[in-house]
């Protein structure tokens, strides 16, 4: 089977074919690094879209028949396609995303094991049988909603095309996904590898198009059952509000603004160590990422000024180069809604240690979306920064007294994705695991995904799962059936 090679034009994947730019509109895929044009993308028109939506009716009334084993068998072949098509998947993250490739390597890895892990809960799909009277029945069955829009980020350009197939057709639904057209060959490489797995063709659509355009069209369908939607909190709760016309079933991961407790009971230099590579992964580009450093005063100087040197260490350049630790942010957008954010948290009173500058990084040095990692002490309340995702390689750090300063200032805001703690004392760790306000909390530890745990946050975060038994069970209804 041929390996993946950076090809967007022929984009679009409708009732099994491959549809290329002919009549349609456009869109340039630049590569962060280098500023530079990758390829031309294809956008949906509205009869591609009406196709596809044709498509996944039947696609679903095919494949809630297909038994279980059949599904996770596709589910396992494709997982074996992934591995072996692994560097491939790898590169074009990093040539479209920016991230390293090692990064990049460590995404692809995780997505194969995910696709495993549905493939065994594909067989694990139970209902149950209450207790009635001789000669009758009552059955609680779960099964599958219907055919799915999915919507999904660029940020994790391979694993979260997966995260929106792979457990939608565990549960035996069909499904339509729009991922980015910022990051569009990985997603089409992933749908190679479900057509190579023996997928059939009316079960998973690819489109992409004008993001609000292709949203308003496929929710508005009544073939539509189900909302997945991964993304900033503004467009979520405008895809709720058309969701909401058809009482659609939704799953909903959004923004986040990750606060950090570090306790002086800590072991600073470990403590420091994780949390600098962890904060400028995707340079910072991870809803997940920790951002919001409270730290408590007895070691605040000392975990600042640590901090910062090692923020400054981080060699930045181009993902693909192998000594690269941090690439560039993953559109024009994005560094000057960075430094903006800068500029407000220093007239706000914050302490620039490190960073703050936009910086040449592609081959020639010049090109690219490249920002340095930037580390800012004694940030404000006031400051944008503190009170909006910055999505980008930014520490902001703060001094707290008590544990329960800390956990007030964790529950402040209304984002409530993931949050980290550190700190040796066990009754303090079951009380921040109690009292802190997020879906996900990690404790002496930055690691939040896991292929068997729930992925997902509350509040203005969203609601409902990915990953886990739990995001197989996002894509069922339950139904009760009782027989005399």
């Amino acid at each position: 089977m041929t390996a993946p090679q950076f090809d967007v034009k022929s984009g679009l994947y409708i009732a099994g074919e491959w549809l290329g730019p002919e009549g349609r509109d456009t869109q340039a895929v630049l590569n962060p690094a280098t500023g530079q044009p990758l390829g031309d993308l294809p956008l949906a028109t509205r009869a591609d879209m009406d196709r596809a939506l044709d498509a996944a009716a039947r696609g679903f009334e095919q494949w809630r028949k297909t038994a279980p084993q059949e599904r996770a068998a596709v589910l396992h072949r494709t997982a074996a396609l992934v591995r072996e098509r692994a560097e491939d998947l790898a590169r074009l993250a990093t040539l479209e995303e920016g991230k390293p490739i090692v990064e990049a390597r460590g995404e692809v890895a995780a997505t194969a094991a995910l696709l495993d892990f549905h493939a065994g809960e594909a067989v694990r799909i139970y209902g149950r049988v209450l207790p009635r009277p001789t000669g009758t029945r009552s059955l609680v069955l779960q099964q599958p909603v219907g055919p799915v829009a999915a919507f999904c980020a660029w940020n994790f350009p391979v694993m979260n095309p997966v995260r929106k197939i792979s457990p939608a057709i565990a549960a035996g639904c069909s499904v339509i996904l729009k991922p980015s057209e910022e990051t569009p060959a990985s997603a089409i490489a992933i749908m190679r590898c479900f057509q190579d797995a023996g997928l059939p063709g009316d079960v998973a659509q690819l489109v992409f198009g004008v993001p609000d355009a292709v949203s308003r069209h496929l929710l508005a369908s009544p073939v539509t059952r189900k909302l997945s939607f991964t993304g900033s909190v503004p467009v979520g709760k405008h895809l709720l509000k058309l969701a909401a016309d058809t009482v659609m079933k939704s799953t909903m991961e959004l923004g986040g603004h990750g606060p950090v407790l570090v306790f002086d009971d800590c072991d600073l230099d470990k403590t420091l160590d994780t949390l600098v590579t962890h904060k400028f992964r995707n340079a910072g580009q991870v809803c997940v990422a920790p951002t919001r450093f409270h730290v408590q005063e007895g070691i605040y100087e000392r975990f600042a000024r640590g901090f910062a040197e090692r923020a400054a260490a981080l060699k930045i350049g181009d993902g693909l180069s192998s000594d690269t630790q941090m690439g560039p942010m993953a559109n024009p957008r994005r560094p000057e809604a960075i430094g903006a954010m800068i500029e407000d948290a220093v007239r706000n009173g914050a302490r620039k240690l490190t960073g703050g500058e936009a910086k040449g990084g592609g081959h020639d040095g010049k090109g690219g979306f490249f920002f340095s990692p930037t580390v800012l002490a004694d940030v404000s309340l006031d400051a944008k920064a503190m009170n909006e995702e910055p999505f980008g390689p930014i520490a902001l750090i703060r001094p707290f007294a008590t544990t329960e300063d800390a956990i007030a200032e964790a529950n402040r805001l209304p984002f409530g994705l993931g949050a980290y703690c550190f700190t040796e004392n066990g009754r303090r760790q079951n009380q921040l695991g109690d009292e802190i306000e997020a879906g996900m909390i990690a404790i002496n530890t930055v690691r939040l995904s896991w292929g068997d745990a729930p992925f997902g946050g509350v509040k203005e975060s969203g609601y409902g799962s990915e990953d886990g038994p739990e995001g197989i069970a996002n894509h069922m209804i339950t139904k009760a059936v009782h027989i005399a």
